[in-house]
């Protein structure tokens, strides 16, 4: 039984710390998005929106590189984002929520669902409108922002529906991933596609070997990066890519992956995070018309709102009534629905859809501000919903 224990320990301990890293950063993550909100609506916005769109280069000659501060952060930093995510995946699937099929069932299912209505939802609401290409908007959920008003509002929820929230939003990750390769990629070049993917093969290969060198991996990395970027697919699924690359042991505490993800995963969610918020939430609220009624606004908050509690709901509900199986911790109904409206919180990635589905400014604009608003709406409802479900627990 000790044994047991002990390997129980074991295996939980990258997730505590995962989970204490993602729902401290939420907190600074809001934070920078509020002063981005801020700077965009102050003295200071002319100097803001110069500061972003300040043109940096590296290299020179044909080898030059030169884009905006913005977009170097949304693909080039956000690079390393992704590389974070791609070692969460694998170590989800190595050693996690979803390391067997019984295991995965309820989390992928309720991913699914958590994506496929929201969708649905905008798809609907935006029906031959010229916004109808944010659909993947709606789909995502922000792993830092749900975990952190869950440690906020429920401290006392069970840590199976804790676990749970995090392996369906891993999924989600990957789903959106996915989206962004297949539908939000344009004009691809398949010479740099496939040397970009010539790239991740060789790291790939490298694993299988079992070499433990972090600068071959690194080197490869770039390569994959900046054949991506010529490529026309996102340079940031290249950090995904070479993330699920990373050799992994049979012993999580031992593997590369886990000491990798250990030391990055706080860079990612304390300083890449916020900057992302800090160059991408700064909406002047002056110079965006956000109308309420327009399909945009409603699709995005119908979506994120009401789509993804239904969507992750409904589909545990189905799973748990064909199976048999308890919910997510032994939960309560109202505390499951609780969890599936937090994931309706879809800041970072969201906004990084955004910015892939409208290049036009007063649109994204307008993207940017329905997704504060249905976040935030998410956010107070699930803690809500959370408070509501503790009191009808205690009574």
């Amino acid at each position: 039984m000790k044994k047991k224990l002990k390997k129980l320990k074991s295996l939980m301990t990258p997730f505590e710390k995962f989970f204490a890293w993602e729902a401290a950063s939420g907190l600074v993550l809001l934070a920078c998005a509020v002063l981005a909100l801020l700077l965009a609506n102050s003295p200071l916005a002319d100097a803001y929106t110069h500061l972003l769109h300040l043109p940096l280069g590296i290299g020179s000659g044909a080898l030059r590189l030169e884009m905006s501060l913005t977009h170097w952060v949304n693909d080039g930093l956000m690079t390393l984002f992704f590389f974070a995510i791609g070692l969460e995946i694998k170590r989800e699937f190595l050693y996690g929520e979803l390391r067997t099929k019984a295991a995965m069932l309820l989390p992928v299912c309720a991913a699914l669902g958590g994506m496929l209505v929201p969708a649905l939802l905008y798809s609907l609401i935006n029906l031959g409108a010229p916004t109808a290409g944010g659909w993947g908007i709606p789909m995502a959920t922000d792993i830092a922002f749900a975990l952190g008003i869950l440690s906020l509002a429920a401290s006392d929820a069970p840590l199976g529906l804790v676990v749970f929230l995090t392996a369906l939003a891993i999924v989600d990750d990957l789903g959106a991933i996915i989206v962004i390769a297949l539908f939000y990629s344009s004009d691809v070049s398949l010479a740099a596609l496939g040397a970009g993917l010539l790239a991740i093969l060789g790291a790939a290969a490298l694993s299988r070997a079992g070499c433990k060198r972090l600068p071959l991996y690194g080197a490869l990395g770039l390569a994959a990066w900046g054949a991506f970027l010529a490529s026309g697919i996102h340079p940031t699924i290249a950090g995904v890519l070479l993330g699920l690359t990373i050799p992994a042991a049979a012993s999580p505490e031992t593997s590369l992956l886990h000491k990798l993800e250990e030391h990055i995963e706080p860079w990612s969610a304390y300083l890449i995070m916020p900057i992302f918020a800090l160059a991408n939430a700064g909406v002047s609220l002056a110079g965006a018309a956000l109308d309420p009624t327009s399909p945009l606004f409603l699709g995005i908050v119908c979506g994120l709102v009401i789509g993804k509690p239904l969507g992750i709901y409904g589909s545990v509900r189905l799973v748990t009534r064909l199976s048999g199986a308890p919910l997510p911790g032994s939960a309560t109904p109202s505390a499951t629905l609780a969890a599936g409206t937090l994931g309706g919180i879809g800041f970072t990635m969201s906004i990084f859809i955004a910015n892939l589905a409208f290049p036009d400014e007063a649109t994204l604009a307008a993207a940017k501000l329905s997704i504060l608003s249905a976040s935030i709406l998410a956010g107070l409802l699930g803690a809500l919903l959370f408070r509501l479900a503790g009191r009808n627990a205690a009574s």
